[in-house]
């Protein structure tokens, strides 16, 4: 029996269950570069669709802009894990996420028989920003945060239609800002009172002391799990996004390993899944 054959028979019971609920997946990772994995991640979404859950892609592209950014002769400047924005660079970044990668993850969900519709997170202010501060007279330029997200934009496709998000917000003067993928995720999950928030990674999720898998987790004990340092580093932000869209109505947040063939399913329709799971404290 084929993994997939075997998930779908587990999935009957959970089909129901989330049958017209909204998922919000934040795409990005080593999922979003091999090919095998593209294909398995567009099968995922389509299936989900297929069968009446309301799955919203939200995708990055970060390897995609440093690519062009080379050609070009410019080099990646990043300060505290965020990509300095000038001018210059903004206009590599609608590029990149917007003409390529939306277009290319669009088009991947329509040779797997869904209909995708490309939209950037600043068409018709459906991602709303503010330029992100993090102080100590550190200037990232074009780098913003969510001010706000329209869902108007969202629900005003026609039903069948499976949106595909890039991460770029609109100012109140009218100026794009490129905003972390996994943020935009999270705000959109919240504005529309999501179901599931699943951030797709390029690690097993989140890991104990001595490397284990941690899952089941509530929103109390993932607050204890950052005072005591168990979480650390690059998992702050993530874990952060994702503790935020808990605390603020999304049902359930995942992180999940992105580099596990049709980790999407896996993590949906099965009861171990393939990552950590976190609820708020209700």
């Amino acid at each position: 029996m084929s993994e997939i054959t075997r998930v779908l028979i587990e999935a009957l019971p959970y089909i129901q269950k989330f049958k017209s609920k909204t998922i919000v997946i934040k795409y990005g990772g080593n999922a979003m570069i091999d090919k095998r994995l593209k294909s398995s991640f567009a099968r995922d979404i389509v299936l989900m669709k297929s069968v009446g859950m309301n799955p919203i892609v939200v995708h990055g592209g970060g390897p995609q802009i440093g690519e062009m950014l080379d050609k070009i002769g410019k080099k990646s400047e990043f300060i505290h894990g965020m990509r300095v924005t000038d001018a210059e660079t903004m206009a590599v970044v609608e590029s990149a996420l917007g003409d390529v990668v939306n277009k290319e993850i669009v088009e991947l969900i329509q040779q797997h028989g869904g209909c995708a519709k490309g939209l950037v997170g600043k068409d018709s202010g459906l991602v709303s920003a503010t330029k992100l501060n993090i102080g100590d007279d550190i200037d990232l330029g074009y780098v913003g945060e969510v001010d706000g997200v329209d869902t108007s934009v969202i629900n005003a496709l026609e039903v069948g239609v499976i949106p595909v998000i890039a991460p770029i917000g609109v100012g109140k003067n009218g100026a794009s800002y490129n905003i972390n993928a996994d943020l935009v995720a999270g705000a959109i999950a919240q504005a529309l009172n999501a179901e599931k928030l699943i951030l797709l990674t390029n690690t097993q999720g989140l890991l104990d002391a001595e490397g284990r898998l941690l899952t089941g987790l509530d929103a109390n004990t993932v607050d204890k799990l950052i005072i005591n340092g168990t979480i650390y580093g690059g998992m702050l932000p993530k874990i952060g996004c994702a503790l935020t869209a808990v605390k603020h109505g999304v049902k359930a947040a995942h992180i999940i390993d992105g580099r596990v063939s049709h980790a999407v399913l896996l993590e949906v329709f099965t009861d171990d899944g393939v990552g950590t799971l976190i609820t708020s404290n209700e």
